[in-house]
């Protein structure tokens, strides 16, 4: 594309260069810089663009967007005085603004954004709106799936993906839409059709410092919808946000558009009546967990903006087995009932430790750790949950990122009881060893924290850990011991 389209609408920029030359690409990160790209140099939380303007150059940038004229650079210059606020504009016209061509629905909340995302992406695929998927886990973009670590991608990624999506033949995109990538801006330009919330609890407070702004940040997605698209809330949670988007709410307890009745849980899954509009139909998934109702009752609320009937949402659901990492069955030949969450708030580990709760024969043993670099705040929690609904706990490493583990693990166990059994074992792999050895055949034991992640981050390192593979093969041992135990 040429540059003098590609800024065409773009107000309050100087151009110190010629417009009259082609672009290839847009990028943010000097390291992945292109031949014939704009580079954007904006100022982040942890770089400032701009240092690396020059190494942008060396790798081919023929143009940079950047708020100070530098006379000595021989490429042309876009100068901006906010270079972030103009990010999502130029992404959105160099890929053909690609979410006016798709229905997009973004899910915000504390949790269930996951597992509702696919959901979502099942109903529609089933219901001929094709979607792909942007989360947490993975990109889906048509029979293409790319494994991620990021919840909400980069401006420039989520537009490139979008037109991957329109190009590929799908008719809507599933979108988990995290608080960071709100606060940041990721998902500016692009047109939402539905907004689905969750739910909201503590998290992230080592980036918004406090619940309020945690909060604001979620609303953003909310604000920006018009009035002719969908906005849609869990009536159960007391926080709700302000839009001028219509609304469809869904409930258990409180009263609501879509609500489920009759519930009845159980190993095998989970069954209600789902009720909307004097309709009643009865709704079975092998899903497990009252929480799950949620974000079954979230998917059926988005078929039915999406003009799909409530019996065909509920008979598409049907079939949908599960998410990597949230509440996954450990599959092994000795019968033991294992389960590894994603649970690494105070809220999504009460939820899933009630959940086993409910069907439980014997006991409940729970390994756990908490992350470093991360909401410090919630660690004394997660230990009070963890012992108040556990029989026994195992506190164990999560990602330690950058801080002491022992030091970590001090802070979780402010939260437990004196007489409380629990054991501290630094090791992930040995605290799980112990736990497996500790089992009864009616025992249940829960591996938090990790869900679908692949490896474990420490000051120094990075290993490859995989909380499911690393249980099937501590079964097979058969009670054969380590140093550790």
């Amino acid at each position: 594309m040429r540059l003098k389209r590609l800024i065409q609408k773009i107000a309050d920029l100087e151009v110190k260069g010629s417009k009259d030359i082609e672009i290839t690409g847009l990028c943010a990160n000097s390291k992945v810089v292109a031949p014939g790209n704009l580079f954007i140099a904006k100022k982040g939380l942890a770089h400032d663009g701009t240092r690396f303007i020059p190494d942008a150059v060396a790798a081919g940038a023929v143009a940079i967007l950047t708020d100070m004229y530098d006379p000595f650079l021989q490429v042309t210059q876009l100068i901006h005085p906010d270079v972030a606020s103009i990010e999502a504009k130029l992404a959105a016209e160099y890929y053909h603004n690609p979410s006016s061509e798709l229905k997009i629905i973004g899910i915000t909340g504390t949790n269930g954004k996951t597992t509702s995302s696919f959901l979502i992406k099942h109903l529609l695929d089933k219901a001929g709106l094709l979607a792909g998927l942007i989360g947490t886990i993975e990109w889906i973009v048509g029979d293409h799936r790319f494994p991620t670590s990021m919840t909400t991608l980069d401006t420039i990624t989520n537009h490139k993906l979008l037109r991957e999506m329109a190009s590929a033949g799908c008719k809507s995109c599933v979108m988990e839409v995290s608080s960071h990538g709100l606060d940041q801006k990721r998902v500016e330009e692009i047109d939402f059709d539905i907004a689905v919330f969750t739910n909201f609890s503590q998290d992230h407070l080592d980036y918004h410092k406090d619940m309020e702004s945690y909060k604001n940040a979620k609303a953003k997605l909310f604000s920006r919808l018009r009035e002719d698209k969908w906005a849609i809330f869990n009536a159960d949670d007391p926080v709700q946000f302000v839009t001028k988007a219509k609304t469809l709410t869904y409930a258990i307890d409180n009263q609501a558009d879509l609500m489920a009745k009759e519930l009845k849980l159980s190993d095998k899954g989970i069954q209600f009546i789902a009720s909307y509009q004097g309709q009643e139909v009865l709704c079975k998934s092998p899903l497990v967990g009252r929480f799950n109702i949620y974000n079954l009752l979230a998917t059926i609320a988005v078929g039915l903006c999406s003009k799909v009937a409530l019996e065909e949402c509920i008979a598409f659901i049907k079939s949908f087995k599960g998410v990597l990492g949230r509440l996954e069955r450990v599959k092994n030949g000795r019968g033991l009932h294992i389960f590894v969450d994603y649970a690494h708030t105070e809220d999504a580990l009460s939820r899933v430790l009630e959940t086993i709760n409910g069907i439980k024969k014997g006991n409940l043993l729970t390994v756990f750790g908490c992350g470093g670099d991360r909401d410090q705040d919630k660690r004394e929690k997660m230990g009070r949950v963890a012992s108040r609904l556990s029989d026994e706990v195992i506190i164990t490493s999560d990602n330690p990122r950058n801080e002491d583990p022992e030091a970590i693990v001090k802070q979780i166990l402010q939260g437990v009881p004196e007489k409380f059994p629990v054991t501290v074992e630094l090791d992930r792999e040995c605290a799980i060893r112990r736990a497996i050895q500790k089992m009864g055949k009616d025992d249940i034991l829960l591996i938090a924290g990790k869900g679908h992640e692949k490896k474990q981050i420490f000051a120094n390192r990075v290993i490859p850990f995989d909380d499911v593979e690393i249980a099937q093969a501590l079964v097979k041992e058969k009670g054969e011991t380590c140093d550790c135990c």
